[in-house]
């Protein structure tokens, strides 16, 4: 079994799609792939298909049309995945043609499903059945319909009941969408229902989603990539982000992954190293003047910083005791003057 798949080199792992953004054009793809390389992300993905084996030309025949012009080769998917794979980052593809897995298969460490395919069984099982760590998300479904995919994967191959192979993906499939359809929280929900490794799929413009979903605890991002949103046609470039937005983003996940610190409770070095344990914090003391053998009541007794002496905390045990010697206003106490 792998270890730590979805373990990014900066916190979450982060899958940069590029996706249809080349739009059938490989020079361009080249350029994407290789900004991408150079955003320092840990996945470059890709969807490999062809117009007729994804969608159907009689009763859809302007997509099907659409999906052939964006097709690349079989020697030109392979020399890109070559290209991630010489810069020394993953490459991944959603494998749409269901063909392609023969020949695509020696370069992918990790598959992903897109939220097309997550009732697509076929697909899903000849994936399951690569036994490699894979990645689902779940734009248009019902958590009934999540919950059925990932027993079906489970069923298919029992490797996928480990957090460490198999992620969800909480995601809407709309191009773009507002922040209100983001619904991050399903990220936990899935969390609670599936014990395995969650992440959220971006479709909002900009980075902010991205960030937030690290901070609730998102393992995995993916998100668009292209090299510039301007006068850009095909949908996907405007919730794309780019390289140095992809850099930024970077930055943004280190600043929340150090302010999330750990889960343990206890005093930082910082804090102890500049006294403020004891500056901070009262301790009992004498609010006058008092006598030997006069009682501490809470009209003469008073907690202050700094917590010198007697702790705030045995208040109440000081309360009725009495002064063994004379005891000056605000004087530090020891239990060896009280009795």
């Amino acid at each position: 079994m792998i270890k730590d798949a979805f373990k990014g080199k900066h916190g979450p792992l982060l899958i940069a799609e590029i996706g249809g953004n080349h739009e059938g054009d490989f020079e361009y793809a080249k350029r994407l792939t290789q900004l991408a390389i150079e955003s320092d992300v840990d996945y470059v993905k890709f969807q490999i298909y062809t117009g007729n084996s994804l969608v159907s030309s009689v009763e859809s025949p302007d997509r099907n049309k659409h999906f052939k012009k964006f097709e690349l080769s079989q020697e030109q998917h392979r020399e890109l995945a070559k290209m991630v794979i010489d810069a020394g980052l993953n490459y991944t593809s959603s494998v749409w043609d269901l063909d392609a897995m023969s020949w695509i298969d020696e370069f992918i460490s990790l598959y992903k499903i897109g939220s097309g395919d997550l009732t697509a069984y076929p697909v899903i099982k000849k994936t399951a059945l690569k036994g490699k760590p894979m990645v689902i998300s779940t734009g248009l479904s019902t958590e009934e319909e999540v919950l059925e995919t990932i027993n079906f994967i489970q069923s298919v191959n029992p490797i996928y009941k480990s957090k460490e192979m198999l992620s969800v993906l909480q995601c809407t499939s709309m191009y773009p969408i507002n922040s209100s359809d983001a619904h991050l929280n399903v990220m936990n929900r899935f969390k609670k229902l599936t014990g395995l490794t969650i992440g959220y799929s971006d479709h909002t413009e900009g980075s902010k989603a991205l960030a937030y979903a690290v901070a609730m605890g998102a393992e995995v991002l993916e998100f668009h990539f292209t090299d510039d949103r301007t006068n850009k046609q095909f949908r996907d470039h405007i919730v794309s982000l780019t390289r140095d937005e992809v850099h930024l983003l970077i930055d943004e996940i280190k600043l929340i992954i150090s302010l999330q610190g750990n889960e343990t409770k206890q005093p930082v070095p910082i804090e102890i190293e500049n006294g403020h344990d004891l500056s901070f914090r009262r301790a009992v003391y004498p609010l006058k003047d008092m006598k030997k053998g006069e009682e501490f009541t809470e009209e003469n007794t008073i907690v202050l910083r700094p917590n010198h002496g007697i702790d705030a905390r045995f208040y109440y045990d000081v309360l009725g005791k009495k002064a063994k010697e004379d005891i000056l206003k605000h004087q530090k106490l020891s239990w060896d003057i009280i009795e």
